[in-house]
């Protein structure tokens, strides 16, 4: 007679996260921190095409690590959730914590009940019309939402870059300090002796702004990332409405659209 197979419930879910855990360890690290006038975010991603850093609703942005087909999946579907929401009743009724609860029973279905969980970690974040306003959640790959305040980190090397943001990151910073200290941060060798240099043509960089009426995010790419980026310039901002920033979804009221179906996989 066949012995049948048994494995704990406590060591099943225990496979679960370990496996979770390495493959969001694998990909490289986004870094989401608040500055004076929004919320900033920066990724180490030499990819022009595959964002690890989208628009999500008016005010609304969405961050993410690890498997490139399964957080996409989560984007489109946040897209679609807001964009349902906002329609039926009002724009102002499509929040970053609204977004964060449906994304919650998502991660924490599939953890439970499918044989693979996702490899994913995403932040949802909102930028309010003042500091107090601004909303940063963080959600693992097992539906648990943490509420962060001020700076996030994700992927790769999280807990060495979230021990140096904790030392040097301070409320009010403007957009350049945080984004040179977000770029200095991703640049430590993973040993912490010494540091790679990170061009521009290396990195994703997107903010949400504040002053901004309606639609918030706004990429940042080529000469206007360069001169944020510049040691010379240190105290140098984001000039408002200057059209080189990159904002690649302006005109779609959608932020965002289906996946090709012959993407890549990424991390």
């Amino acid at each position: 007679m066949t012995m049948p197979f048994y494995v704990s419930p406590e060591q099943l879910m225990k496979d679960r996260a370990d496996y979770a855990r390495k493959g969001i360890a694998r990909g490289r690290s986004v870094v989401v921190l608040a500055y004076d006038n929004g919320i900033a975010f920066v990724a180490e991603n030499p990819s022009r095409a595959l964002h690890k850093i989208s628009e999500i609703y008016d005010r609304i942005a969405f961050a993410a690590v690890g498997k490139y087909n399964e957080f996409e999946n989560l984007r489109v579907a946040g897209v679609r959730y807001a964009d349902l929401r906002g329609y039926s009743y009002d724009r102002t009724d499509v929040t970053a914590r609204g977004l964060a609860n449906a994304y919650a029973q998502t991660l924490g279905t599939v953890f439970t009940t499918e044989s693979k969980p996702f490899e994913v970690e995403i932040v949802v974040a909102e930028v309010g019309r003042d500091p107090d306003g601004d909303q940063i959640y963080r959600l693992t790959y097992d539906g648990s939402v943490a509420d962060e305040q001020g700076f996030v980190v994700m992927g790769g090397q999280a807990d060495q870059i979230s021990s140096g943001l904790s030392e040097r990151w301070q409320p009010g910073m403007s957009l350049a300090t945080v984004l040179t200290l977000a770029v200095e941060m991703l640049a430590r060798e993973p040993s912490g002796n010494g540091s790679r240099a990170l061009g521009t043509a290396q990195l994703e960089v997107a903010v949400l702004e504040r002053s901004r009426d309606r639609r918030a995010f706004r990429r940042l790419t080529g000469s206007l990332l360069e001169r944020l980026l510049a040691p010379a310039d240190p105290t140098s901002d984001l000039p408002p409405g200057d059209d080189t920033a990159g904002d690649d979804t302006a005109g779609d009221d959608t932020a965002g659209g289906d996946p090709p179906d012959d993407a890549p996989a990424a991390e």
